[in-house]
């Protein structure tokens, strides 16, 4: 329970970078594209870190200013004049958008359709929900770094019964590699007779740029475990 405590009350601070500049992203149906270009997937960006993408004219294309015709950006990003996509994704999802170039006198011209997705820096979810087998708590989740750097992984499991006594149920600390989706983490243990609610905290440190990420999960509902006959 002490490590517990101390890994909730961490500070956090986030100081990532993150550059992703390709000159030739996938392209998609074409699907409502007035130009025909079809929908383009950008790199994908991470909440938290930086983020950078150059847009390009069409070849022979006069030069121009870029503009987003309509759609949404995540906040903390911005498209410049000048095409290039910059900032620090403050939240995620799937974003949709619409950007074109714009001159005096000239109709819109390299308008493309665009989707990008931006994640969390450490994600964390129930793979085998908690439950009772026998005297056990068991159960298991997945952990998924999408960053440019390896994690300093801790994770940490314990069993709150009714009266708020801890059972540790999991614990492991290791390296968990950059751009791994779906690590497995299993967790399980006997524990007395009572009514618990399973905790999860996973933190992942980054000493390379003094970050730290974090994901907790619960359950919604009590896990009882009765006296046999």
């Amino acid at each position: 329970m002490i490590l517990f405590d101390r890994f909730r009350s961490a500070g956090l601070l986030i100081v990532t970078l993150f550059v992703a500049t390709l000159a030739s992203p996938q392209q998609k149906s074409s699907h409502n594209n007035p130009d025909g270009m079809g929908t383009i997937s950008l790199p994908e960006a991470v909440e938290g870190a930086r983020y950078q993408y150059q847009l390009l004219a069409k070849t022979g294309s006069r030069p121009g200013t870029w503009i987003r015709e309509h759609g949404t950006l995540p906040k903390g990003l911005k498209l410049s004049p000048l095409g290039l996509l910059d900032g620090i994704p403050g939240e995620t999802g799937e974003f949709h958008f619409a950007v074109s170039t714009s001159t005096a006198g000239q109709v819109a011209e390299n308008r493309r359709q665009l989707t990008l997705v931006v994640v969390a820096p450490l994600f964390a979810r129930w793979e085998h929900y908690p439950k009772i087998n026998g005297q056990r708590i068991e159960g298991s989740i997945k952990v998924s770094n999408p960053t440019a750097n390896d994690f300093d992984l801790t994770f940490i499991t314990v069993a709150v019964n009714e009266i708020g006594r801890a059972e540790a149920l999991g614990y492991q600390r290791f390296n968990l590699r950059k751009n791994t989706t779906d690590f497995q983490l299993p967790f399980g243990e006997n524990v007395p007779v009572g009514s618990y609610q399973v905790h999860v905290d996973v933190v992942a440190e980054v000493a390379a740029t003094h970050s730290i990420y974090r994901q907790h999960l619960e359950t919604k509902e009590k896990l009882v475990l009765q006296q046999g006959p």
